[in-house]
């Protein structure tokens, strides 16, 4: 990291605990493959900054361990679309039209998005984590610091680290339930698709679950 900015390195620190979730400093400087010292002036300056805290974690045997987490103060370092802005809109479209208007919105651009995201799914018939990996791939452009992970049981996770309409979902939760049935219609009939995990409900992360029909009859049949 001594080649690196002092800058670029707290950057880094930052995007590991929010794609990661609270980490020891070890945990932190393995994963960036540099010394844990390093990390701990990354995270002091941090701290001073109030983009950072930690908590002590106490264990059976030995020491506590030290987890590190961003503050709420620090999610503004990262992409909101626009998000004041959004948010304007969208309380001037609601004091002005009502709750009818504003879900009516909320439609409109959910079946924007949906066309958008179908026009560049693949045509033909493909594999679930094919269409996953797409899926993955169209959120981290539009910002949500996506990723999918594959499951033993043949269900396949996608985690979305950052939500990029984050302040807008507050205000309008119903972009939230919008969310939720774009990743079905785009995925398609054959796929089930759940959230696990929800920013708004306190969770560092939204998580999906996402698996093949058929494997969802198997998987509740044998429970």
């Amino acid at each position: 990291m001594s080649s690196r900015s002092p800058a670029a390195g707290k950057e880094r620190v930052l995007y590991v605990l929010k794609t990661r979730g609270p980490q020891t400093a070890a945990r932190i400087a393995r994963r960036l493959a540099v010394t844990v010292m390093a990390i701990r002036q990354h995270l002091a300056v941090l701290a001073g900054e109030q983009l950072v805290e930690y908590t002590d974690d106490r264990r059976r045997v030995g020491r506590p361990a030290r987890l590190w987490r961003l503050t709420p103060k620090a999610y503004d370092r990262f992409p909101d679309c626009h998000a004041e802005f959004a948010v304007s809109m969208l309380q001037a479209i609601k004091g002005v039209f009502g709750d009818k208007a504003l879900e009516r919105l909320t439609s409109q651009w959910s079946r924007q998005q949906m066309q958008s995201y179908r026009a560049r799914m693949p045509r033909a018939k493909a594999t679930l984590a094919k269409r996953v990996a797409l899926l993955t791939r169209l959120r981290r452009e539009d910002g949500y610091m996506a990723e999918s992970h594959s499951k033993s049981d043949g269900t396949i996770t996608l985690v979305e680290n950052h939500c990029s309409i984050g302040q807008a979902a507050r205000l309008c939760p119903m972009l939230c339930a919008r969310e939720l049935e774009l990743f079905r219609a785009v995925l398609g009939e054959d796929v089930a698709v759940d959230r696990a995990k929800h920013i708004l409900a306190g969770d560092r992360c939204c998580a999906y679950i996402i698996a093949n029909r058929s494997k969802e009859r198997v998987v509740s049949a044998s429970v």
